[in-house]
């Protein structure tokens, strides 16, 4: 049975990334993989795909979809109000149309690290991203590695971070955000250079072999209108501002719950935004109802994949999995990486990974007497690398739902940027933490 689990796991997993992949809906693709991993592993298939991949769907879209939704809506406001054009225009003088990558990846830094959700950064910055890559020719199929770059991969992961990745391992390790000391400083500070190096070249010889912007044809009304009055750039960016400060101010100050700090963060900036845009919107409901459209499909595509998760984490080969890496002597700093980089992998979910990994994989540890600060940045960099394979929630969101391209054109920048360039600074966290 133990053999028919590893093999139902695998090939669950390796089906999946192949359907995501050839650009099969990734509802259809989750629940079908869930069921042969829960098939292949002798799990009750009632018990695996209404409770176990019910009680993951459901649940992260009861935590998610309100603050997904007004992200969604707040995202459109940009779009429709000309404000994105805005900011877009701006950046160019800023950082000049040669600079429209580093300009993307800074804009998902800097509300990531804010403590925005991702899904609300990706609905945000993705029209600033059109009006940037269009401005400078760039090809539109690089805006998802760039964006998924600066929204997961160093901003998630780093000390101080406020995103869930960087916070669920306090509750484990008894250490707090800011975790890790210089190695932790210097591991994303080396993510943030070698990945924007690795897009930029990327880009430099898709450019080279003749590609211009381009973008699919769904993707094209994503621009913005055209308004008679350009928005003034304070104006433009107030509601931005209003978002990330909100959010800390709530969270930090008064102490509230992350997504309460956000909801509200977010309510008060789209009241702000349909009034400092109102005469610029010609259509309300349009805004409320293309928002409202693509805040579903992001989060069914989401939960989708947290479903098959759950069930994965059900059966014998992934308990194994777990088992051999927490035994491996001398080594326990790349037994508890290798542990949660292939947990958050097979359930395609970094905050997922964690979930699961830390209840099981902390007590081992700690038992050994290694450094809690240590554990705790090396488990968060674990959870930034494999969880970003082409079945991750926020990557097919991000691919599909928001730029509106395919897997086979957008995510091998994807895949350089947050998976290999993550796992390779891994590597080197786990060489500094075992020496120091």
């Amino acid at each position: 049975m133990l053999v028919a689990s590893f093999i139902g796991l695998f090939a669950g997993l390796a089906l999946l990334v192949v359907l995501t992949m050839r650009g099969v809906n990734i509802i259809i693709s989750a629940v079908l993989c869930a069921v042969l991993v829960a098939l292949c592993s002798g799990l009750s298939l009632r018990d695996a795909m209404l409770d176990s991949y019910m009680d993951g769907f459901t649940g992260f879209f009861t935590t998610w979809f309100p603050a997904i939704l007004l992200g969604a809506i707040f995202g459109q406001l940009m779009d429709d109000s000309g404000a994105a054009k805005a900011i877009a225009r701006k950046s160019r003088d800023w950082f000049g149309e040669k600079r429209a990558i580093m300009a993307v990846v800074g804009a998902s830094a800097i509300l990531t690290y804010g403590g925005v959700s991702v899904f609300v950064v990706g609905f945000s910055v993705y029209p600033i991203a059109y009006e940037l890559f269009k401005g400078a020719n760039l090809p539109h199929r690089f805006i998802p590695a760039a964006m998924v770059f600066g929204s997961i991969s160093f901003t998630m992961t780093s000390p101080g971070s406020p995103e869930v990745q960087n916070l669920i391992p306090t509750e484990y390790f008894g250490t707090t955000a800011v975790a890790g000391g210089f190695i932790g400083v210097l591991c994303g500070i080396t993510i943030l250079m070698i990945g924007a190096f690795a897009i930029r070249t990327l880009v430099r010889r898709a450019i080279a072999a003749g590609e211009t912007f381009d973008p699919p044809a769904a993707s094209r009304n994503h621009g913005g209108r055209e308004t008679d009055s350009s928005i003034p750039i304070i104006a433009a960016l107030t509601p931005l501002v209003v978002l990330v400060g909100g959010f800390n101010v709530l969270a930090l100050i008064f102490e509230m719950r992350a997504v309460e700090a956000l909801l509200i963060a977010m309510v008060a900036s789209l009241a702000l935004g349909f009034t400092l845009f109102h005469r610029h919107l010609h259509q309300h409901g349009r805004t409320l109802g293309l928002g409202a459209d693509n805040a579903l499909v992001a989060t069914a595509n989401t939960c989708a994949v947290v479903g098959f998760g759950a069930v994965a984490a059900l059966t014998p080969a992934f308990k194994e999995i777990v088992a051999v890496l927490t035994d491996l002597p001398g080594l326990e700093y790349a037994g508890l990486a290798m542990a949660v980089t292939a947990i958050a992998g097979i359930t395609g979910s970094a905050s997922g990974g964690l979930g699961i990994a830390l209840p099981i994989l902390a007590p081992i540890y700690q038992g050994m007497g290694l450094d809690n600060g240590a554990m705790h940045r090396i488990s968060a960099l674990a959870s930034g690398g494999l969880d970003s394979l082409p079945h991750n929630g926020y990557v097919v969101t991000t691919i599909r739902a928001i730029c509106k391209e395919t897997h086979q054109r957008a995510y091998p920048a994807v895949f350089v940027a947050s998976v290999l360039v993550p796992s390779l600074v891994l590597a080197l966290a786990v060489v500094l933490y075992t020496l120091v």
